[in-house]
């Protein structure tokens, strides 16, 4: 199995994204916030990051969460290969007062892909 997160998982359809957020269903575990959607006419699942500019001014505190999170997600994104057929449009929020670090991150991440329904 190829750990790859290539340019075709990412979302970044403004369509699918306002879709999301309206007709998504959310899941939580503290630090990340799980908002899916799935779709039967993506090939293949696509994620988004977003870390709040509220909670974390600079854009390096940022970038760095947002590079622990895509980390953690291609880590553990295999156990989204086991449903069939459907695939999924997914946006991971980070929702933690302070910078995380990549041990909580991973088991947070790898908690809510379990959580997906019709993953084993």
């Amino acid at each position: 199995m190829r750990f790859k997160y290539p340019k075709q998982e990412k979302l970044k359809s403004r369509k699918i994204i306002a879709a999301l957020f309206s007709e998504g269903r959310s899941a939580n575990k503290f630090p990340v916030r799980l908002v899916y959607l799935p779709l039967e006419d993506l090939t293949l699942n696509q994620a988004a990051f977003s870390v709040p500019k509220r909670r974390f001014r600079l854009a390096v505190d940022r970038n760095r969460i947002k590079r622990l999170m895509r980390e953690a997600y291609r880590k553990h994104k295999g156990s989204l290969n086991s449903n069939k057929g459907r695939n999924f449009a997914l946006m991971f929020l980070y929702i933690g007062q302070d910078d995380g670090d990549f041990g909580e991150i991973e088991k947070a991440i790898a908690a809510l892909l379990k959580k997906l329904p019709g993953t084993d």
